[in-house]
């Protein structure tokens, strides 16, 4: 497939932007959150996934990540390919902040994938975790982030399928439901469920 046919239309970071700020509204992501982004450029530009990496179509869709970042807050975290055991690169000061655990290599094209290597690149002090927790992610090209998200993940369907040639998922994550049929989830419930059950867990 020719490059050409992928620039057909909205480009790959208009696409990326739109998707994005979709997950952004359902995961009502902002400041604290942290999105988890796992990407096949391959994918992305028609190829079979870990075959054709491109870090021109890393650095298109880095942009249209960014723009929607720095306009919401939220942190973003860009998973590795197996080689790298799926590590991620992150910003040293959410290392930090969160006190992940690093792991030393920095990402290549060939080991880590072109869309870690072009996030390495470009992020003021990167550095490499083993894990992390994410409130919420995107998947382009099925490259596989549920391990890096929260309990409990919950699918989300953006309204287009596909950047590039990469069919895209997303999904963002809840809080445990914990309790059984008695356990109740909203406060304005609470008035009710005093006057109506004498049964008490005291």
């Amino acid at each position: 497939m020719d490059q050409s046919s992928i620039s057909a239309g909205p480009s790959l970071k208009e696409q990326v932007a739109l998707v994005l700020r979709e997950i952004v509204e359902v995961a009502h992501l902002g400041a604290g959150k942290v999105l988890v982004v796992g990407t096949s450029t391959s994918e992305v530009a028609g190829s079979r996934i870990g075959t054709a990496g491109a870090l021109k179509v890393a650095n298109e869709l880095l942009l249209g990540i960014e723009e929607v970042r720095v306009e919401f807050g939220f942190h973003v975290v860009f998973q590795c390919c197996e080689h790298l055991n799926r590590s991620l690169v992150v910003e040293r000061t959410l290392l930090k902040e969160l006190r992940l655990t690093e792991v030393a290599a920095v990402p290549h094209p060939t080991a880590g994938g072109s869309m870690a290597s072009a996030a390495y690149r470009n992020m003021s002090d990167p550095c490499l975790a083993e894990s992390v927790e994410a409130h919420a992610g995107i998947d382009i090209g099925e490259t596989m982030i549920g391990m890096h998200l929260r309990h409990v993940a919950v699918p989300f369907r953006p309204s287009i399928r596909y950047i590039g040639q990469a069919r895209v998922n997303a999904a963002y994550t809840r809080p445990k439901l914990i309790g059984g049929e008695r356990a109740q989830y909203r406060l304005a419930e609470e008035a009710s469920i005093q006057q109506g059950n004498s049964h008490s867990c005291d």
